[in-house]
């Protein structure tokens, strides 16, 4: 049974154990809802053009009971007269033959398609649903385009004054081949928005990290039908580096050797590691414990920590196993300095090795120039020249390439297991007799005549 509510007895009635429902005798189909916690709203019953009986929110009541200047909607506080005048606006479309919930329906589809075509909606998107999942070191990636970690480590937020706080409410419509050469020249020249810039001059590399972050974002976008096409593609990328061929002789291998020990722990130690192994910074930085085989011979880098997301045992030579088990520290992680994250500030160390051997930067000589990446160069090639064959030397490195590139790849699984521990004990071998200052006695393999 209706009844007409008033005002006064929308404020007077009080809840009761159970959710109590009040019909409106002043409007037909409107309700008064009262929790058993106290909480009122406003609901309303109709049926639907096709004859459905169906029911929608309206919004709380109003708790200071006073009206306000605008137009009453659904979500917003209700007072009796408000929600009354929604209920009417309803009951007309009904009595015109419209179908007010399909409307409504339709009404928030396009808004929340219109919210997620806007530019830091579709760089939060790209960065939770594909970045985050399949990029090493996304974090870097995600910061270029203007979203980090929020405090819990879980939610992704703006960074402010990034980019996608800059563009935040820009339709990705709308963002053309220009827009992107803007700021791709803005990084280039003064740093990525919203993050503290290392180097005062020009920078091609973030130049190329802006413009690669941007062309995947869209070409993203493209597969997921939310843009027509990529605004990068008609626009001349950042001219990339040339390929290095930088290999450390042996002379600057034992400078190298000998001035890692005096850097501070484990910094040393790392160095020689990466030299020994093969393997990239990152991946020797963030060695753990649980990742090194029962007798400490086999490292198992896991996929989610390798550029090629492939697992790859390394096995570790007596050189290697030696250094490791003279570090120093607690937890899971071996190079670590306050136990929680792996060992940084590498920028600071390479200038001590620099400054304590002969191969460091020099600016009329940039080919004698070195990198910490060149060691990996240095191991590879100083394996072939005592005589690894290739494709072991490819296996020791985690590499993609020659004989287990393309189509061979598929079907060449063979892990090399043996082989490789041969040839890293081969390397450490030849790497301690230039250390101690004689020749080593591994030969260079000579290849048979047919």
């Amino acid at each position: 049974m209706a009844t007409l509510l008033t005002a006064a007895s929308v404020i007077r009635l009080k809840p009761r154990q159970t959710r109590t429902e009040i019909r409106d005798a002043g409007c037909p189909g409107l309700i008064l809802i009262i929790q058993p916690s106290g909480y009122k709203a406003w609901a309303m019953r109709f049926r639907r053009p096709n004859g459905e009986l169906t029911r929608i929110s309206l919004g709380a009541v109003a708790v200071d009971h006073k009206e306000t200047p605008t137009e009453p909607a659904i979500g917003m506080p209700l007072t009796l007269a408000s929600a009354r005048r929604l209920a009417t606006a309803v009951n007309r479309e009904k009595s015109l033959g419209r179908d007010f919930v399909a409307a409504k329906h339709q009404q928030k589809l396009e808004w929340q398609a219109k919210a997620a075509a806007t530019f830091d909606r579709a760089v939060t998107d790209f960065v939770e649903q594909h970045v985050r999942s399949k990029t090493r070191r996304w974090q870097q990636q995600a910061r270029i385009l203007g979203i980090r970690l929020a405090a819990d480590e879980i939610a992704l937020q703006l960074v402010p004054k990034g980019l996608a706080d800059r563009w935040r409410s820009r339709p990705i419509s709308e963002i053309d081949a220009d827009d992107i050469f803007a700021i791709v020249e803005e990084t280039r020249e003064s740093g990525v928005p919203g993050v503290k810039r290392r180097n005062l001059g020009p920078s091609e590399p973030r130049a190329r990290k802006m413009y690669a972050a941007l062309s995947t974002m869209f070409n993203w976008l493209v597969r997921r039908r939310r843009v027509k096409a990529n605004p990068c593609a008609g626009l001349h990328p950042p001219e990339q580096p040339r390929s290095r061929d930088r290999v450390l002789k042996n002379e600057e291998i034992v400078a190298l050797w000998h001035s890692a020990d005096m850097l501070t722990d484990p910094f040393g130690a790392c160095v020689k590691l990466l030299l020994l192994t093969g393997s990239r910074l990152n991946e020797v930085c963030g060695m753990r414990r649980s990742e090194l085989s029962a007798d400490g011979k086999i490292w198992t880098i896991p996929g989610d920590r390798t550029k090629n997301h492939r697992t790859h045992d390394v096995p570790l030579s007596h050189l290697a196993q030696q250094i490791l088990s003279l570090i120093k520290s607690e937890g899971d992680l071996i190079f670590t300095t306050n136990g929680k994250t792996p060992i940084s500030g590498w920028s600071k160390m390479k200038k001590k090795l620099d400054s304590a051997i002969s191969i460091g930067s020099s600016a009329k000589a940039p080919d004698k120039a070195w990198r910490l990446h060149d060691l990996r160069r240095t191991c590879a090639t100083g394996m072939a020249e005592i005589g690894i064959l290739p494709h072991i030397v490819e296996a020791c490195l985690n590499h993609i390439s020659g004989a287990k590139a393309g189509v061979a790849g598929i079907y060449n699984r063979a892990a090399y297991t043996e082989e490789k521990k041969v040839a890293l004990e081969r390397w450490a071998v030849h790497v301690q007799s230039l250390i101690d200052g004689h020749i080593s006695n591994v030969v260079p393999l000579q290849k048979r005549g047919r």
